[in-house]
């Protein structure tokens, strides 16, 4: 542990020109007194740290001294092409592997480049959850990750939705997705690829047997693709609207998007007002009521008959309110 610390604080101060005991301290985690012996210790063993008296003072290297363990190891470089999802890499336990590897960048670049991870950072930042909702990382998503980096069979327990009771399933884990501050795997189960939420793993054991990886699954398309096969499998009735052209508009901020587009695309022409009768998929008429309700007067319900009602009590009820 303390030779890792002592490497950590050779490759800051190549890094940077001075640093002082305060601000060694606090990226090394430990205390000002630590720092002194640390810095002395590297001394004794040939490193030439100076020691700087006085209010500008500081540590730094004599003489344009150059470390050489500027390596990346594996987990390292992994993690640094991941160092733009700080939050990601902070639930999944990569936090110091990202920091190490960030530090052997910073030291093999010439001076006038060093700046450049503060500078990105200041002007990069990614907030993955949502709005109003309190992320909460699962707490199996470390052992998870590790056997996703490592290629490991995982034997794990699952809660599957709207179901009682668990199933147990043996996993060759491929990938991780973040969606929305939610965490998923992407795993071979059997000879299928399947889509489990991180959350509903209530036992993961990660095994030391390795799986051979299928070099033509590609991550990002297999989630582009469930994703679009989840949505659709949630639309299961339809509605149909005549939809003004401030409503078409702002009709793909209030539903399914692509569903909206598509609904949009087969439609008829506008009638004599401008209005456009549309026939919308839908996850529930519950769901679309509070979907369609968003636009007001922009919209008219035609069928339905049931929904048409309850827009038309909706509007009743609306108008005794503001009379």
């Amino acid at each position: 542990m303390r030779a890792a610390r002592l490497i950590k604080m050779v490759l800051l101060l190549q890094s940077r020109p001075v640093m002082t005991a305060a601000e060694l301290a606090q990226e090394l985690k430990v205390s000002e007194r630590t720092v002194t012996r640390d810095a002395q210790a590297l001394s004794e063993a040939g490193v030439p740290v100076y020691a700087d008296r006085g209010r500008a003072g500081g540590y730094r290297l004599v003489g344009g001294y150059r470390t050489r363990l500027t390596g990346l190891a594996r987990n390292e470089a992994e993690a640094l092409f991941l160092s733009g999802l700080p939050s990601a890499l902070r639930e999944m336990g990569l936090e110091d592997a990202a920091s190490a590897a960030r530090l052997k960048v910073s030291a093999a670049l010439l001076p006038s480049l060093r700046d450049a991870s503060d500078s990105a950072a200041q002007r990069f930042h990614l907030d993955a959850p949502g709005w109003y909702q309190e992320p909460v990382t699962p707490e199996l998503l470390p052992a998870v990750a590790e056997a996703v980096w490592d290629d490991r069979i995982v034997h794990a327990r699952y809660r599957r939705s709207g179901r009682d009771g668990e199933v147990e399933r043996e996993l060759a884990p491929y990938g991780l997705v973040l969606k929305a501050g939610v965490w998923y795997l992407c795993a071979r189960a059997a000879d299928d690829f399947r889509v489990y939420r991180i959350d509903r793993f209530s036992a993961v054991a990660v095994s030391d047997e390795r799986f051979e990886r299928d070099e033509r699954f590609d991550l990002p398309g297999f989630w582009d693709e469930r994703a679009a096969q989840f949505a659709r499998s949630l639309l299961r009735t339809e509605v149909t609207v005549r939809v003004s052209e401030e409503g078409v508009r702002r009709l793909p901020y209030a539903m399914d998007r692509s569903a909206v587009h598509e609904a949009l695309d087969v439609a008829g022409p506008a009638d004599t007002q401008g209005r456009l009768t549309v026939t919308l998929p839908v996850e529930s008429l519950d769901v679309a009521y509070g979907q369609l309700l968003t636009l007001g007067p922009e919209l008219e319900v035609l069928e339905p008959a049931a929904l048409r009602a309850r827009f038309g009590a909706a509007a009743e009820r609306l108008r005794d309110l503001y009379r």
